[in-house]
């Protein structure tokens, strides 16, 4: 899902998206820690390894900066500018 939002700079900025493998996700929290804007939180799924994996409750707060997908161990997440 791609959310537009209203900008001062801009008629319409794309949102980023936020993909998230969840068999991947070995639940460390790391992107959920070091999200500046707090998007990403911990969800009540558990995937097959048996780890609570994380969902992004704010994606149209996104700033796309990034930082989840790089500091992810597992390359787990990955953010698509569309």
């Amino acid at each position: 899902m791609v959310i537009r939002r209203r900008t001062h700079l801009a008629s319409w900025i794309v949102c980023p998206m936020i993909e998230i493998d969840e068999e991947l996700c070995k639940g460390c929290g790391i992107c959920e820690s070091f999200c500046p804007m707090k998007v990403l939180e911990t969800s009540d799924k558990i995937n097959r390894k048996g780890y609570y994996v994380p969902e992004a409750t704010k994606e149209d707060e996104c700033v796309g900066c990034r930082l989840c997908e790089l500091l992810c161990p597992e390359f787990a997440i990955m953010i698509v500018n569309e």
